[in-house]
């Protein structure tokens, strides 16, 4: 998942579509603190897969189609920044860009409509242009699975969250580069005595659920795509966390 997965959730707290929080981290008990992702082992927590239950198969059906509806009217990603949908990081090089609508997130928090998706995803195109491949939906931090379980089957979609997160003391950029960086979702440290002995701000959590969906695959286990894969559907080629990103 690399980089996508974080920028979906700053791309979500830069347009006030869900509140950045420090609270407590999910418990590990049904859910998995790395999933498919060990590059991020320690800051990512995902709900693991639960026995289909009937009536799963069908919902997670009809939201994929609502999906399809959400998007239909913005195959040209023009009309979307004109019904208030916002790139995030626009001059960051990524193999996906999240076009986020804070209104829709805002909602995303108390209640659940497939058609409205807090965020659009989009590949960049030879042109310069956008290609329209998928949505992400939020939903707020305190959910609990089986909250996010009646909007999305938890036997099908794997949600995910963002924990363990330590802020880079001022001065300290660097710190969240590279393969030895110490700071951020890609970051050595994953406990608070680790942060503040380096002079960071521990915070146990930092975004909401997310789940992502790209309705116009036919397999399904690309539709509800969750690791890295050779199409670029949910990773991010550069491993950099945006310079002056706020966290608090």
């Amino acid at each position: 998942m690399r980089w996508a997965a974080i920028l979906c959730g700053i791309a979500a707290i830069f347009a006030g579509a869900f509140p950045l929080v420090g609270q407590t981290a999910p418990n590990s008990t049904g859910g998995d603190s790395m999933g498919g992702m060990a590059h991020m082992a320690g800051h990512m927590y995902m709900t693991k897969l639960r026995p289909p239950q009937p009536g799963d198969q069908q919902k997670a059906d009809a939201i994929v189609a609502a999906a399809k509806q959400a998007m239909e009217p913005y195959q040209d990603y023009r009309k979307a920044l004109a019904d208030g949908y916002r790139i995030f990081a626009p001059n960051i090089p990524q193999p996906q860009y999240h076009f986020t609508r804070a209104e829709y997130g805002r909602e995303a928090l108390t209640t659940f409509d497939p058609l409205k998706p807090t965020s659009l995803l989009y590949k960049k195109t030879p042109d310069g242009g956008y290609q329209l491949v998928g949505v992400m939906y939020t939903g707020r931090v305190t959910a609990s699975e089986d909250e996010i379980n009646q909007r999305v089957p938890l036997s099908v979609a794997r949600w995910h969250q963002h924990v363990n997160f330590c802020k880079a003391p001022v001065g300290q950029w660097a710190g969240y580069f590279g393969p030895h960086a110490k700071f951020g979702l890609m970051g050595s440290i994953h406990t608070r005595a680790d942060c503040e002995a380096e002079g960071g701000v521990f915070l146990p959590h930092v975004f909401g659920w997310m789940v992502h969906v790209y309705p116009y695959e036919t397999d399904p286990k690309k539709i509800w795509a969750v690791d890295d894969d050779d199409q670029g559907h949910d990773n991010m080629d550069h491993s950099a966390m945006p310079p002056g990103m706020k966290m608090n």
